[in-house]
């Protein structure tokens, strides 16, 4: 069965162009080409490299299903209606421990480190976050159920959160904001500001929140990216950033039991003799966005190439059912590299560019060997 999100592609797109152009005509500057790229970029790793992924976790809950669920769940309107309570609630708590817990922010970091907030940050993802999220919502397969409906409600829960990531809605009904989860609750979320961190981890409900302590009304502006800013449009290092700093620390660690420590503790744990825990401090307001130097024609060559590469991502994403294993991997590291380089040329690097031309080159035999 193909993805919901696949379907939901050219959507995403066109909402994004419909905000795209509300900003231009407020002058509210909300877009930036190489954050937006950067974004989208990750989000395509994600999808395509979730090609493969998927295939092991789906197997997981499928076999857990078939071998050990406790009972089978009828499929009807109220058991619809409880997968859906079941998804959110453990999906609010993967969301709230992949911000307290080290390795598991790891997988989720990335989806925070854009400094803008606007609909092409909900595209943003990690590529690893899918290993640190499934284990969260197999108690579901053993309580019985069924593997399609689980599929599908879940992705009816990621879909929804599209639309939260924008400016341009400011608050919902009273009603609503109090039960659901709405722009303004997700703005507190991907803020930085030191009251706004850890709040609202809700998917499509705001209620657990209420209900575990973790709600925070958007009150002051809220300041968007991480503490540490990435510093890069290379969807590699935007993935693998926050394993290199964890890796650093745990290798330098004098015992077993700070090795685990760093791994299981908050995000920027570390022992007093590696120079103790990273402490959240009042953010600079006044900080600069992150940029890197490109003139107006790379930034028309990037932008033409991202086009040319989004088109071939979708042929490959949307006829993902016809090609063998070996077609997916070819395509997949094609695609893979593609989102590393055109980002990445935004920063203006030799080795960049010289990768960029081997990309170049490799492209017709990459598609010839899909088409066969």
């Amino acid at each position: 069965m193909k993805s919901l999100i696949i379907y939901s592609i050219p959507v995403f797109f066109i909402l994004i162009a419909v905000e795209l152009i509300i900003d231009r005509y407020r002058k509210s500057n909300l877009y930036r080409l190489n954050d937006t790229i950067a974004n989208m970029n990750c989000g395509i790793a994600q999808q395509v490299t979730g090609v493969l992924v998927k295939l092991f976790t789906v197997g997981v809950y499928i076999w857990i299903y078939d071998h050990y669920r406790l009972t089978t769940i009828p499929l009807t309107w109220y058991s619809w209606v409880l997968l859906f309570l079941g998804i959110d609630f453990f999906y609010y708590w993967f969301h709230r421990l992949s911000h307290e817990v080290s390795v598991l922010w790891g997988t989720h970091v990335v989806h925070h480190q854009s400094e803008e907030y606007n609909l092409s940050v909900a595209l943003r993802q990690s590529a690893t976050q899918v290993f640190g999220s499934f284990w969260f919502y197999l108690p579901l397969a053993f309580i019985g159920f069924d593997p399609i409906s689980f599929i599908i409600i879940s992705q009816i829960q990621t879909l929804y959160q599209f639309w939260i990531h924008t400016k341009l809605i400011k608050k919902m009904p009273v009603w609503f904001e109090y039960v659901f989860n709405t722009p303004s609750h997700h703005r507190v979320h991907h803020g930085v500001n030191p009251k706004y961190i850890d709040r609202n981890h809700g998917g499509t409900l705001i209620i657990f929140d209420r209900m575990f302590g973790t709600f925070q009304e958007e009150e002051e502006e809220v300041h968007y990216g991480v503490t540490s800013q990435l510093k890069s449009w290379n969807i590699a290092v935007a993935n693998f950033n926050y394993y290199e700093w964890v890796a650093k620390h745990a290798i330098r660690v004098k015992n077993m039991r700070d090795f685990f420590l760093v791994l299981i503790k908050p995000p920027g744990w570390r022992p007093e003799y590696l120079g103790g825990p990273i402490v959240p401090q009042e953010i600079d307001t006044t900080r600069e966005l992150y940029n890197a130097y490109a003139d107006n024609k790379m930034h028309i060559y990037i932008f033409v190439q991202f086009l040319l590469l989004l088109a071939f991502a979708s042929y490959f994403l949307f006829g993902i059912e016809h090609f063998n294993l070996m077609q997916k991997i070819v395509g997949i590291a094609f695609i893979v590299l593609s989102t590393i380089t055109i980002g990445t040329l935004f920063e203006n690097k030799n080795w960049t560019k010289i990768l960029e031309v081997i990309r170049l080159i490799s492209f017709i035999p990459v598609l010839l060997f899909l088409i066969r």
